[in-house]
């Protein structure tokens, strides 16, 4: 998380960005987000990918630059930034938790082998008998760059709604960081959009685990595949700070 309301914003180059995500020569992160001023609302957010790349919307990143903005004094509990992909709001919560807003999803496509959605992101959802035998790295990179996804590919999410019938399993290879993450939020929201839609629920709220932690995903039916309210609930903590000598 970077304030960069005084920075030029041309400093941040695919090859700066990478470099600071980089696990062993830099500060080592999945991505890089960026606190920028808005004309439309409180801040504006940028989350780059590991390689570089100016991604789409983050959900887990914009929970974290809610307590970010707080801790730099811009918002109370609650507050609208402004996206990638439009306006979002969020509100901090008791123990940690913080609640964030996003798009609506108009579409659910059915595939063979999964459901295709967009969720700020773009997410393939395949449900699976057993995470822990998946080679996420493997079979994530397999199916993010096959051809019908286009020349940006996508996100890939493994599901397992075996153990629960409000709860699901979730691992994800998230693309720009080309390997798996502990948790993606765009993608734990899609994966429980897909499973109300994979099994015809009739629930709206999914506890989501994933090897990050819980998270909470919560949404209104308007139509077979069409949501609106979608909320995406969880904790986050301000683990340190530090300056950069570029």
């Amino acid at each position: 998380m970077v304030d960069g309301r005084r920075l030029d914003p041309s400093l941040f180059d695919p090859h700066l960005i990478s470099t600071i995500c980089h696990r062993r020569l830099g500060v080592g992160a999945d991505g890089l987000i960026i606190l920028g001023h808005s004309g439309k609302a409180d801040f504006r957010m940028r989350y780059f990918n590991a390689d570089g790349m100016e991604g789409t919307m983050c959900g887990n990143g914009g929970r974290c630059i809610t307590l970010f903005a707080a801790h730099l004094g811009l918002i109370g509990r609650e507050t609208t930034f402004e996206g990638i992909d439009g306006l979002h709001r969020a509100t901090i919560l008791q123990n940690q938790n913080i609640s964030l807003e996003l798009k609506d999803v108009n579409g659910v496509r059915s595939l063979e082998e999964g459901y295709l959605l967009d969720t700020g992101s773009p997410h393939f959802v395949t449900f699976v008998p057993d995470l822990d035998v998946i080679d996420v790295d493997q079979q994530g990179r397999e199916i993010r760059n096959q051809s019908r996804f286009g020349s940006e590919g996508v996100n890939v999410n493994f599901v397992s709604p075996e153990r629960g019938g409000d709860q699901i399993w979730v691992r994800t290879y998230e693309r720009g960081v080309e390997a798996e993450t502990l948790s993606c939020g765009t993608g734990v929201t899609a994966a429980a959009i897909a499973a109300a839609v994979h099994r015809q629920s009739d629930y709206f709220s999914y506890q989501v685990n994933t090897r990050g932690g819980i998270l909470m995903v919560s949404f209104r039916r308007k139509a077979h595949d069409e949501f609106t309210d979608v909320t995406l609930t969880g904790p986050a903590v301000q683990v340190f700070e530090g300056s950069l000598q570029l």
